[in-house]
C-alpha cells in the first residue's frame, strides 16, 4: 500500500491513487482466492455462515463490494451520490446468497431471509437514532442557534490565534453532543468567515476543526457512528467511554499545539452582523440534553435499546413544535416534518448500503479473516491501531462494523483501543472521515487533500501519543472482559 500510495502521489493525482489502490486490491484476491464451498457450523451443528471465502461467489461478492466503494471514495470528483452504489452492491450480494441457500438442501428454505432480517434490524436501530439526532440538529439550526454562535466568535475581535483555539476546543466538546460531521461544518463557516481569503489561516484552521471533531466523537457514543455501533452492541458502557477522554485530549492538543505557531498574528474585522435566536431555540437544545440523558438512563437501568429513548425525545419535539406553530403561525412558523425532510438521507442510505453489505460479506465467511488471520496474527493491540490507519483511507464504519461482526475475543481496555483508533485515525487524511470530506467541499479549491498532508505527520504524532497515553492510563482494563448483549 505504501508503494502503491507514493506512487500515485508522486503523478499529483488522487484519482490515480484511488485507481491503484482498487488495481492493487483486485491483484491480491486473484492471486490469494480460489473457488471452494463449504458451511461452517455452530457447536450445536446448525450452520452459522456461509464459508464461501475461495468461492467463485464469494470473489464476485467481494470485487462488486469494492467497485462500489472505489465509487464512494470518488464522489467529491463523479458527483455520484455514496449511497446509490452501496444499495446496488448490498442488493446483489444478498441476491447471490439468497440463491447459493436455496441450491443448498442441507439449509432452510428461509435460511437467508432470517440472516437478511437480523442485519436489517440492526441498520433499523441505527437508522431512527441518527434520524432523531439529525432532527434535533437540524431543528437547532432552523432556529439560528448555530448562526449565533459563528455570530459571536467571528465579531468579538479575537485574533486568528485565539479564533484558532477557541474554534478548536467548541469542536472537541460540541462533537461528542452534535457528531463530528455536523460540529465540522458549522465550525468550518466560522474559521472561513473569520479567515476571509486568508489560506494561511483557513487551511490549519479547518484542519484543527477536523482533528479537534474527530477526537471529540471517540469518547462518546453520540459522536461518531462506530463508537455508537459499539456502545448499541453492548461492548463498552455509557460511562466506561470517559476511561479515552484524556487520550482524545492528547490526540487533538498534540497537532493542536504544532499548528499553533503556523498562524498568522492578526486580528480580522468580522462582518458585523448580528445573529437574533428563534423562538423556542433554548428549549430544543434543553429537550436534546434530556433525550440523551433518558436514553442513557434508559439503557443502562432498564438495558433498552437506545432507540427507545431516542424515538421518545422524537416525540417531545414533535409535541413543542406543535406548540411553537400555534404560537408564531406565520412569522417564525416550526414544522416538525419540515424539519426531518431535511435530514442527510444520502448518508442514512448510505449506512444501510454499508452495513447491510458488510452484513452479506460476514454471511459469506469473509470476517473469519478478521477474527483469525488479523487478530491472532497481529495481535489485538497491533490490529486495532492497523485499523485506524486503514480508516484514513477506507471509511471507519465498514471497518469496525466487520470487528463487532467478526466479534474477536478482546477486552474492555482492547475495545476502547479500537473505539479511539477508529474514531481519530480519520483524521490522517482528508478523505478519512465525514468531517474531512465535508469541509473540503465547504471550502474547495482552498483546503484539499494535499494541503491535509503537509500537516499529516502532526496528526500521526498526536495518534501516536493518544494510543501510548490510553496504553499506559488503561492498563487495568486490558484485563476486564466487557459486558455483551
Amino acid at each position: 500500500y505504501i508503494f502503491v500510495v507514493s506512487k500515485a502521489m508522486n503523478k499529483g493525482s488522487i484519482m490515480n491513487i484511488f485507481n491503484k489502490l482498487n488495481i492493487f486490491l483486485l491483484t491480491f484476491l486473484s492471486l490469494n482466492f480460489s473457488p471452494n464451498f463449504s458451511l461452517a457450523a455452530d457447536a450445536s451443528g446448525g450452520p452459522t455462515s456461509l464459508d464461501m471465502i475461495f468461492s467463485p461467489v464469494g470473489i464476485f461478492s467481494i470485487i462488486i463490494f469494492i467497485i462500489a466503494y472505489g465509487f464512494v471514495m470518488a464522489e467529491e470528483f463523479t458527483h455520484f451520490r455514496k449511497s446509490k452504489p452501496v444499495i446496488l452492491a448490498a442488493t446483489i450480494i444478498w441476491v447471490l446468497i439468497a440463491y447459493v441457500a436455496s441450491q443448498d438442501p442441507s439449509l432452510s428454505p428461509k435460511w437467508a431471509e432470517t440472516q437478511f432480517r437480523h442485519v436489517v434490524l440492526e441498520f433499523a436501530e441505527l437508522f431512527f437514532f441518527l434520524f432523531v439526532a439529525m432532527a434535533y440538529v437540524n431543528s437547532l439550526t432552523e432556529r439560528r442557534m448555530f448562526d449565533a454562535l459563528c455570530s459571536w466568535l467571528s465579531n468579538n475581535n479575537f485574533s486568528y490565534k485565539k479564533i484558532f483555539l477557541i474554534s478548536g476546543v467548541i469542536a472537541f466538546f460540541l462533537s461528542p453532543i452534535a457528531d463530528n460531521l455536523t460540529t465540522a461544518l458549522i465550525l468550518g463557516t466560522v474559521v472561513m468567515v473569520a479567515g476571509r481569503g486568508n489560506k494561511a489561516f483557513i487551511v490549519p484552521g479547518l484542519i484543527n476543526i477536523v482533528v479537534a471533531a474527530n477526537a471529540g466523537g471517540a469518547f462518546s457514543p453520540f459522536g461518531d457512528i462506530t463508537t455508537l455501533m459499539v456502545w448499541q452492541r453492548g461492548f463498552v458502557s455509557f460511562f466506561d467511554f470517559f476511561n479515552i477522554f484524556v487520550p482524545s485530549v492528547v490526540n487533538y492538543v498534540v497537532p493542536a499545539t504544532i499548528m499553533y505557531f503556523a498562524i498568522p498574528n492578526e486580528v480580522p474585522k468580522g462582518d458585523g452582523k448580528k445573529v437574533v435566536i428563534l423562538p423556542g431555540g433554548n428549549v430544543i437544545a434543553f429537550l436534546g440534553i434530556l433525550t440523551i440523558t433518558l436514553t442513557v438512563t434508559g439503557h443502562n437501568v432498564l438495558h433498552m435499546p437506545p432507540v427507545l429513548g431516542m424515538m421518545f425525545g422524537l416525540g417531545m419535539l414533535g409535541t413543542y413544535g406543535y406548540f411553537l406553530k400555534t404560537k408564531f403561525p406565520d412569522k417564525n412558523k416550526f414544522d416538525i416534518f419540515v424539519i426531518t425532510g431535511r435530514a442527510e438521507w444520502d448518508t442514512l442510505l448510505f449506512f444501510y448500503g454499508i452495513l447491510v453489505a458488510v452484513g452479506g460479506l460476514a454471511t459469506l465467511g469473509y470476517l473469519q479473516l478478521i477474527s483469525g488471520p488479523m487478530y491472532e496474527t497481529l495481535g489485538p493491540t497491533n490490529a486495532n491501531v492497523l485499523v485506524g490507519i486503514l480508516s484514513a483511507i477506507i471509511d471507519n464504519i465498514p471497518i469496525v462494523y466487520a470487528v463487532l461482526t467478526a466479534h474477536p475475543s478482546m477486552d474492555m481496555g482492547q475495545w476502547l483501543l479500537i473505539t479511539l483508533t477508529a474514531g481519530t485515525g480519520g483524521s490522517l487524511l482528508s478523505i478519512g472521515s465525514a468531517a474531512g470530506v465535508a469541509l473540503m467541499g465547504q471550502a474547495r479549491g482552498v483546503y484539499t487533500f494535499f494541503a491535509h498532508l503537509k500537516w499529516a505527520w502532526a496528526i500521526l504524532l498526536g495518534y501516536a501519543a493518544c494510543v501510548v497515553v490510553h496504553l499506559w492510563m488503561n492498563a487495568h482494563l486490558f484485563d476486564l472482559v466487557p459486558l455483551e448483549k
